[in-house]
């Protein structure tokens, strides 16, 4: 005891003497690494120790923390006892001694200090958190701190020392790991003994409605054991009845700007209390209190969210009329909650983000706590010799699995005719028909004229179904697509097409098939050249049978300046017939452009003969 009394004064750092002082102890032992017994006694030597400085340190009248503690040159150097806890650490982190010494040491010290010094002590655990939570010192200490925070919590107020029992549980929060159950209450049990206990009869002189005064308080029941509500149908409707009665109340006096900015929230933070006070003479400054109405409102959240949570059996499913009603009641709350002051709308949005999460947490303790760490896959080392086995491929998923049993209880789910089903030119262009009205206001930048894939479609649709809208796609782009019947009538006439227009585009699309009839003839002819004599007879063959309207035709061909059959025989065989041929087609090209009259006025006989060239 007493080298390690003069190790807890040597200023240096723990690793330069920490070891050589636990050798010098065990004189026998020259190892790095102590076996059990020699654990056992360096622990009863370090406990003894750590006594006798609390022991001083309360005879000084000194803080725990802080006796021994000197000023040397301008430094602080730290306690007798934090010296102590420092080196017994560092031995425990680099395993020269049992890894759960340490913890031992901080729960004996807890037990003999005050909860003044306890706040000290546990300053000292906070700040040693990471290197407490290593897995070699936390597989051996867990239980024993786990053990020691739940005692500071017993010896605790909880209503005068809210703020250290918070920090003790934040501390085991990031202490243990997330899939740690000893913190969970796993079968969902309530405090039922915390009791909101209020006036029962009618005082002397009060200025408030007492029914009231009980309606309210008497909610405190159903908050505190929400699941006594569900298998009772009465109680439900009584519970639902006086919470109709505040949330009325709430409603007729609702709270100004100027209530929610009289309240200071870091001094109301400074004066938190777990538990409001039920006098019926500060009932109604109670009502006008924001803060007072936000944690009724926030319990009533908190039941409904237990009430809608899933249960392992389905017995506990509420049923829908209980849904409903659970819904508009909720949605009540919601809209107080909203317009309570201060900031109303940003705190709705962090209460619902907390029973989300809360929610999270429900549907991890129905399914058994899985842990949430995975653990790294280890390859199995193949023996040498060993038949090596060719890897099975797990064909699907536990998604495919869920689809493919729901397909057995769905059988006509893949032949139902909704399933995929093509839509009408007039439902998918009725999107892009509405942005085109200059009275729906719609910006440019949000048309669908501007989604590629949208557009896309559009046009595969129309070309299937709307030949005549898909033909203006060229002059009018993607807007002149869309159906007539589906624009206003100031847009309609942009897109429709007039009447000369439209025989315009007839004449020419009859003349180009003409032309493009007489250049296929044209093909064939040049073909059959190499022979100049059978070319010869298969001219004068393909003239012969020529009937009465084909001698019109060649007539009129030859008034205009063309040559005749009977004039082809005098030409020599040299002739080139496919350049007269073009020569032709030229010539009724530009006769076409420079009489547009006679064109639009031809008759049926001038196009049969166009035809037939």
């Amino acid at each position: 005891m007493d080298v390690f009394r003069k190790a807890i004064l040597n200023p240096g750092p723990p690793e330069d003497f920490a070891l050589q002082t636990v050798q010098e102890i065990i004189k026998h032992q020259k190892q790095t690494k102590l076996v059990q017994d020699e654990n056992q006694l360096l622990e009863n030597i370090l406990r003894m120790l750590l006594q006798d400085l609390v022991s001083a340190s309360i005879q000084s009248g000194e803080e725990i923390m802080q006796y021994g503690q000197s000023i040397a040159d301008g430094d602080i150097h730290k306690g007798q006892i934090p010296r102590l806890l420092d080196i017994v650490l560092y031995l425990c982190e680099k395993e020269h001694v049992e890894g759960g010494m340490i913890f031992q040491l901080l729960e004996d010290l807890t037990e003999m200090s005050t909860m003044r010094n306890c706040k000290d002590v546990f300053a000292y655990i906070e700040s040693k958190q990471d290197v407490l939570g290593k897995p070699e010192l936390f597989a051996r200490g867990k239980l024993v701190m786990l053990r020691t925070c739940n005692q500071l919590l017993r010896r605790l107020s909880k209503a005068n020392d809210v703020v250290f029992c918070g920090r003790i549980i934040m501390f085991l929060a990031h202490f243990f790991p997330l899939s740690e159950r000893s913190a969970v209450n796993i079968k969902g049990v309530f405090n039922t003994s915390n009791e909101t206990k209020y006036e029962k009869e009618t005082p002397d002189g009060i200025a408030i409605d007492f029914n009231f005064y009980k309606t309210f308080w008497s909610l405190q029941e159903y908050f505190s054991n929400p699941s006594s509500l569900v298998p009772l149908p009465t109680k439900w409707h009584k519970f639902t009845t006086s919470l109709m009665v505040v949330l009325n109340t709430f409603e007729a006096q609702p709270l100004s700007d100027e209530d929610g900015n009289a309240i200071n929230l870091e001094d109301e933070a400074s004066n938190f209390s777990i538990k409001y006070l039920t006098s019926s003479k500060l009932m109604g400054l109670e009502l006008k209190d924001p803060s007072f109405r936000r944690h009724i409102l926030v319990q009533c959240l908190i039941l409904f969210d237990y009430l809608k949570a899933p249960g392992k059996n389905e017995k506990d499913v509420p049923s829908d009329t209980l849904k409903e009603e659970i819904k508009s009641c909720e949605d009540r709350v919601k809209k107080l909650l909203e317009m309570t002051p201060p900031r109303g709308k940003e705190f709705l949005l962090s209460i619902e983000h907390i029973l989300e999460r809360e929610r999270n947490w429900v549907w991890w303790k129905r399914d058994g706590c899985p842990p949430f760490e995975k653990q790294p896959i280890q390859k199995k080392l193949v023996q040498d010799g060993a038949r090596k086995r060719r890897p099975r491929w797990r064909l699907g998923n536990k998604e495919l699995s869920q689809l493919w049993k729901w397909a057995d209880q769905n059988p006509n789910s893949l032949t139902d005719p909704q399933r995929v089903r093509t839509p009408s030119i007039m439902e998918y262009w009725k999107p892009l028909a509405e942005d085109m009205d200059e009275s729906a206001g719609i910006e440019a930048e949000y048309h669908h004229k501007n989604s590629r894939v949208y557009c896309w479609k559009g046009l595969r649709f129309s070309a299937r179904q709307d030949l005549e809208g898909f033909s203006r796609f060229t002059e009018h782009g993607i807007e002149g697509v869309v159906p007539l019947e589906l624009l206003p009538s100031e847009v309609r006439s942009k897109y429709q097409a007039k009447p000369a227009d439209k025989s315009k585009r007839a004449k020419k699309e009859e003349m180009k098939t003409s032309v493009q009839q007489a250049e296929e003839n044209q093909v064939a002819t040049p073909a059959s050249e190499m022979d100049v004599e059978g070319s010869r007879t298969d001219l004068e063959a393909s003239i012969a049978p020529i009937d009465a309207d084909a001698t019109m035709a060649s007539g009129s061909i030859s008034q205009s300046g063309t040559p005749t059959p009977d004039e082809h025989q005098k030409q020599s065989p040299d002739t080139d017939i496919g350049q007269e041929s073009g020569q032709i087609e030229a010539e009724a090209e530009i006769e076409a452009e420079a009489m547009p009259g006679v064109i639009e006025g031809e008759t049926d006989a001038e196009v049969d003969l166009d035809a037939v060239v």
